[in-house]
């Protein structure tokens, strides 16, 4: 579904004319391809969209790019990343809060009886739920 509302985007950009989003969705499509390509050498099946999801989110660490960019005084590419994050983050579902994820987490130990986080190691359950939406790393750490 993720694959598909993107190639339908890069249709929509090119009609359009929209330079930056044909350019951003190629570059997110050519890294999934990639990512398919890896995964089949595996002998493993195209990636789902939680998959898709985990290869997308790793643009939206850019944030930190940007700021190097300001500080540097290049205030177009900061600005060109800007945009680029912001056209991905519309195709990924919204990030769980903080709060959001401890609640998630605390449903989940009362749904498998496990007497807390330390007895959820392995639970590959919560990652298919709110696959792209939690930061599992923080939720390790609860």
């Amino acid at each position: 579904m993720l694959r598909d509302d993107i190639n339908n985007a890069v249709k929509d950009a090119m009609r359009a004319k929209n330079e930056r989003k044909l350019s951003t969705l190629r570059m997110v499509n050519s890294t999934i391809k990639n990512a398919d390509i890896d995964a089949r050498g595996q002998g493993k099946p195209p990636l789902s969209d939680g998959d898709l999801l985990g290869v997308s989110r790793r643009y939206q660490a850019a944030p930190g790019i940007v700021e190097l960019y300001d500080k540097g005084g290049r205030a177009e590419l900061a600005d060109q990343e800007r945009e680029e994050i912001a056209i991905i983050s519309a195709y990924l579902p919204k990030q769980m809060s903080d709060d959001d994820v401890k609640g998630g987490d605390i449903s989940r130990v009362a749904e498998t009886g496990a007497a807390g986080m330390k007895d959820m190691e392995g639970d590959r359950g919560a990652e298919g739920e709110y696959a792209g939406q939690m930061d599992f790393g923080k939720a390790a750490a609860w």
